[in-house]
This record gives C-alpha cells, sequence and structure tokens, in this order.
C-alpha cells in the first residue's frame, strides 16, 4: 500500500467511513486552522500508528529512494507529520528539514529525530526563497488542500524550486469525493479531506508549470477510492 497517512479511525485498509462521500464543495474559510487542530488532538494516537510503517511498505521505501537518488539538496518535506519520512530521507543520506502545520506534530518531530530542523508552518505560504530548494516531498499532505487552491499550491512548490528541482506527491484519490469525519485515532477531528482523481492532480501540476515525469496508481480497497504518487519536474 502506498498509503502514509491512509489509516484514519485505526482501520486498516484505507479512509473509514466516518462521512459520506459528496459532491465537491467550496473553500471551507478556516480549513488550515481546523486541519491544524485536528492534528495536534491526534498527534500521539497518529504518530504510534504509523511510526514502525516504512519496515512493512517496500514500494513506499522505493518511491522515497527513487526520490532521494534524483534530487538534490536542499529538500523540504511538507507536512512532515512526526517526522517519519523526513528521517528515512535523511538516513538516504539527503540535507532535508520538515514543516507541518500542527504545532504538536512539530513538536514530536524534533523529540524523535535531533539533528533533523522542524519548524510549523504552511505548505501554502513557504518561507523559502524563490530557487532555493532541490526538491519537495509532499507525502499525505496535500488532499487537505480544496481544489480552488491547488494550482496556487503547486504554483508556490515551483517558485522555491531550482530549475530542474524535483516535486514528489503521495496521496489518496478518489472520484473528487469530500470527506468531513468527525473523528480518528479515537479523537475528535474536524479536517476536510478532497479524494480527487488522479488526473485532476496532474492537471493542476501541469496548470502549475511542472512536468510530470512519472506517476504511479494503485487501487484501495473500495472501487473508485486508492492511492497514487507523483514525480514531477521544474523547467531546466
Amino acid at each position: 500500500m502506498l498509503s502514509a497517512r491512509g489509516t484514519w479511525c485505526g482501520t486498516s485498509g484505507g479512509l473509514c467511513a466516518v462521512a459520506a462521500a459528496e459532491e465537491y464543495s467550496p473553500l471551507v474559510t478556516d480549513h488550515l486552522a481546523a486541519t491544524r487542530a485536528s492534528y495536534d488532538n491526534v498527534a500521539d494516537a497518529y504518530h504510534e500508528l504509523v511510526k514502525d510503517r516504512m519496515a512493512g511498505n517496500p514500494m513506499e521505501r522505493a518511491m522515497l529512494n527513487a526520490f532521494a537518488e534524483l534530487t538534490g539538496d536542499p529538500i523540504a518535506d511538507l507536512g512532515c507529520g512526526a517526522g517519519r519520512t523526513t528521517a528515512y530521507l535523511k538516513s538516504a543520506g539527503c540535507a532535508v528539514s520538515g514543516i507541518d502545520l500542527s504545532p504538536k506534530m512539530v513538536e514530536l518531530a524534533r523529540r524523535n529525530n535531533p539533528g533533523i530542523p522542524f519548524e510549523v508552518g504552511s505548505m501554502t505560504e513557504l518561507r523559502f526563497r524563490d530557487d532555493e530548494l532541490g526538491g519537495v516531498l509532499a507525502w499525505y499532505s496535500t488532499f487537505h488542500i480544496p481544489q480552488p487552491e491547488l494550482p496556487a499550491l503547486f504554483v508556490e512548490f515551483k517558485r522555491v524550486l531550482r530549475p530542474g528541482g524535483r516535486v514528489l506527491i503521495g496521496t489518496h484519490t478518489g472520484q473528487d469525493e469530500v470527506l468531513r469525519p468527525e473523528k480518528a485515532y479515537g479523537h475528535a477531528v474536524s479536517y476536510t479531506a478532497y479524494l480527487y482523481r488522479p488526473e485532476l492532480l496532474v492537471g493542476a501540476l501541469e496548470q502549475a508549470g511542472l512536468t510530470i515525469t512519472a506517476q504511479l496508481t494503485e487501487p484501495g480497497s473500495r472501487p473508485g477510492r486508492g492511492y497514487a504518487a507523483f514525480f514531477a519536474q521544474t523547467p531546466t
């Protein structure tokens, strides 16, 4: 399974049915605040659930290894959570830092991964200078972004990347569904999850001026649901 943040509500195999799918709805004004508060609530439980998952996921390791080999330093892990993928890239020899919206997640990341810089921040407004990074990893962190904001998000990724810089995105996929769970990992949450079709995400990346260099999709346990990873690159 490709999924990193793919075990919600303590059930394996992907998203649990705590909220019915519905047609795409307009931007929720406080979606960043709701996402931040939700991951603060679930941080400890989520970390315990996924901290050792890399060992049993050869597909995930293969994609991160390919990204590490192809990508120049420095790399930013956006939506890094408690630092699981950040630490993996560090172990692969990358100069990497992590950014997450949740202060509690960043606290865990710093505690568990001394020597790796982590900071609280939003992937929608990055502190990096233009052309500063060699790579951007967004591993199961973009699916909380509403569709109207996707092109601007990917333009922001492109802004901070050098010519030829690389992006790796992993995400849940669906039929442009919107999920609003009320509980995850035994705690109350208020975030929204958007399960886009892979072709919609490809279109948004290309609209931002990024070129798709590789794409991997995997079906989920429910019809129309699954996982996808996209490798993209800025113009050289």
